[in-house]
């Protein structure tokens, strides 16, 4: 029999991205989320073959009122594996409610942990967490570096995090923890800068650069995040935290540049430069070294390379992407 994983926030970029992964991996996944399954175009584990989607169920759970249902749903799936993207997340948007935050992201997970931790069939749940908790940092950030979070998104996450890390200490709960760098790629939200910047140029539309786009990012294509993923599932040591990014680093505006380059318009007529927002970190940059030397994780995809890829899929669903949100949707 297949090892089975139960994946919490299964609409997520990440999630679905990491569905799609795990189903190609031979894994028998359940997927849960609080809203009903995106479109298809935003869930790449609804572009594999027939066979391989029969091996994946979704249910639709709120982990902030359906705690029950989804605890009834892990002692009937038992999963080997919990590995949870759910989060409320938006950096910027965090400002507005952030009571909200704070209820999904530290009280509700809390008192899912709780519920969990008495699982004993349960071999490693994967805490998908954020390189946010560390704030604006110089240099390489390396797992240990002190928590400085600096929007109400990433004390929640920050909350989060420490608060596992007392169960692993208390109760041996065997937890690991991921943070990624700026996961890009095929099937991401519109509202996230790459392919919001790929369809703006698409329909000659003007992008909005924040602070002018100066903040100094790595961002990594999400099937790179998706094999690590795996490998810290299945590898890793309970209590440990890794980081998979690339060494490659880039400012949005270069970023942006080089989609407008790839598309031939130009970035002087398409963008214009407006305030930052607020907290915005100017740079966090992940120590990737641990992944690599322990488990023998390493990014593959170049960064023109993914986004040619995700050019690609805007241009082959362009008809049906521009009848979709462009904007994220706050849900309490």
């Amino acid at each position: 029999m297949p090892d089975k994983i139960l994946v919490l926030g299964s609409n997520a970029f990440s999630g679905a991205s990491f569905i799609a992964s795990a189903l190609t991996g031979g894994y028998d996944v359940v997927g849960a989320s609080r809203s009903d399954e995106l479109h298809q175009v935003f869930l790449p584990y609804r572009w594999l073959a027939g066979e391989l989607q029969q091996k994946f169920r979704f249910f639709k759970i709120d982990l902030n009122h359906d705690l029950d249902p989804l605890m009834a749903l892990v002692h009937e799936f038992k999963p080997d594996y919990v590995v949870n993207f759910a989060a409320q997340s938006m950096v910027g948007e965090s400002w507005q409610n952030p009571d909200h935050w704070m209820m999904t992201n530290v009280v509700s997970t809390v008192q899912l942990h709780e519920r969990l931790r008495q699982c004993d069939f349960i071999k490693k749940y994967v805490h998908i967490s954020t390189p946010e908790v560390y704030g604006s940092c110089s240099g390489l950030v390396q797992e240990n570096t002190n928590y400085a979070p600096s929007t109400p998104y990433a004390v929640s996450r920050a909350a989060a995090d420490m608060s596992l890390m007392t169960w692993f200490q208390q109760y041996d709960f065997p937890v690991v923890f991921t943070r990624a760098a700026n996961v890009y790629g095929p099937g991401q939200q519109l509202y996230r800068i790459i392919p919001r910047t790929v369809l703006f140029f698409l329909t000659g539309r003007k992008l909005q650069l924040h602070g002018g786009g100066h903040s100094v990012r790595s961002f990594i294509h999400i099937n790179d995040v998706s094999d690590g993923t795996l490998k810290i599932m299945r590898q890793a040591p309970p209590g440990e935290i890794y980081h998979l990014s690339t060494a490659r680093n880039i400012s949005i505006r270069q970023l942006v540049e080089m989609v407008a380059d790839r598309l031939d318009v130009s970035f002087d007529e398409y963008v214009e430069v407006v305030d930052e927002r607020p907290g915005k970190d100017a740079a966090y940059l992940l120590d990737s070294a641990k992944a690599r030397e322990t488990l023998g994780w390493q990014d593959k995809i170049k960064l023109e390379i993914g986004v040619d890829e995700t050019i690609d899929w805007i241009r082959k669903n362009l008809d049906t992407l521009q009848q979709l949100p462009m904007n994220y949707v706050h849900k309490p």
